[in-house]
């Protein structure tokens, strides 16, 4: 039984990372309002029950500069692209990092190094 119980464990946890939101685009301009960034967002969206709900930008310390709500589910546009403007990056920042969000699992992990141009 407890292998069992480790077994489901593991599985559970593996599906929860397999469907956290992935970033698979990044585009990034700055302009005199800020900078504007264009985040493309991969998540096998079902509907208003799990879906990709949101994704920021951060500095590598974690402090947050900017996040995009999404407002509903994406099922049939996957991946898909939201933008967020004037975004205040900080002078002397190279990288700045971003995270993608689901309204079940919340904020992911991981983040998605970015270098600015």
């Amino acid at each position: 039984m407890r292998h069992l119980i480790l077994f489901l464990s593991f599985f559970w946890a593996s599906s929860a990372l397999a469907d956290s939101p992935q970033i698979t685009g990044i585009k990034a301009n700055s302009s005199t309002n800020g900078w504007r960034f264009d985040v493309t967002i991969l998540h096998p969206d079902t509907g208003w029950d799990d879906y990709a709900d949101g994704w920021r930008v951060e500095l590598s310390d974690g402090s947050i500069l900017g996040t995009r709500e999404l407002l509903h589910p994406h099922v049939n546009e996957q991946p898909f692209t939201r933008s967020l403007n004037s975004v205040a990056i900080p002078e002397g920042t190279t990288t700045v990092y971003l995270r993608a969000r689901d309204n079940v699992g919340g904020w992911a992990g991981q983040t998605t190094a970015y270098e600015l141009p």
